[in-house]
């Protein structure tokens, strides 16, 4: 997952739902964009059966998307007991290299839940790291709620050149929720998925992240 991203998340699973906080941006008109982050915008999903855009398409230079300031805001706002996996296993779009990347960004929601993609494409061939073992099982103040997030990483059938999936469990706070995650490298672009829901399938989820490889797939060969 992107650090934004999940930033944005943290923030939203007290009420389990990441795009349910920008829904009145929908309108919003994308600032100018550079060719490559509009060839992104190509490889994004479209809205799954049952559910609409609820945010973006947003595209350009990763730091400078809305989603991402307000991802990266929505950290510093939370209190974490392990500070280190706010950014673990995720690309950290404080580094400006990363920042300054071509990205493009859409959120689809329904009433049962959300799902967040983003797209990022770098200047060299880089990928998460590994969760660290402290990041499987931590706790955090969320709104002034208190949140414990347990991880575990899923057996993925690969995607793309690289890939990793994880099922976090948030309980705590108004409502308690799951958020299924999977990121995939195809040469210099990395994509994320989050999957926010009461439930989140295994299966449902493998299912998005093999669609989502595949249009990725046909931008980047």
């Amino acid at each position: 997952m992107l650090k934004a991203v999940s930033g944005i998340c943290l923030s939203m699973m007290v009420i389990a739902g990441c795009s349910s906080g920008h829904a009145a941006e929908k309108a919003a008109s994308p600032s100018p964009t550079p060719t490559p982050a509009i060839n992104l915008r190509a490889a994004l999903l479209q809205a799954p059966k049952g559910m609409h855009v609820s945010y973006g398409p947003e595209t350009g230079a990763f730091g400078s998307l809305k989603s991402t300031q307000q991802g990266l805001q929505a950290m510093h706002q939370s209190l974490l007991d392990h500070p280190e996996c706010a950014g673990a296993a995720q690309l950290d779009a404080t580094q400006p290299a990363i920042a300054k990347s071509p990205a493009a960004v859409v959120a689809f929601s329904s009433a049962n839940g959300s799902i967040t993609q983003a797209l990022v494409s770098l200047p060299t061939t880089t990928f998460p790291g590994a969760l660290p073992s402290q990041c499987r099982r931590y706790q955090a103040t969320v709104q002034g709620a208190k949140v414990t997030y347990t991880t575990k990483e899923l057996a993925m059938p690969q995607q793309g050149d690289q890939s990793r999936a994880f099922l976090t469990t948030a309980t705590g706070g108004k409502n308690n929720a799951q958020i299924g995650s999977v990121i995939i490298r195809r040469g210099n672009v990395v994509m994320s998925l989050l999957v926010v829901g009461r439930r989140v399938k295994q299966s449902g989820l493998f299912q998005l992240g093999h669609q989502a490889a595949t249009s990725l797939s046909r931008i980047v060969h």
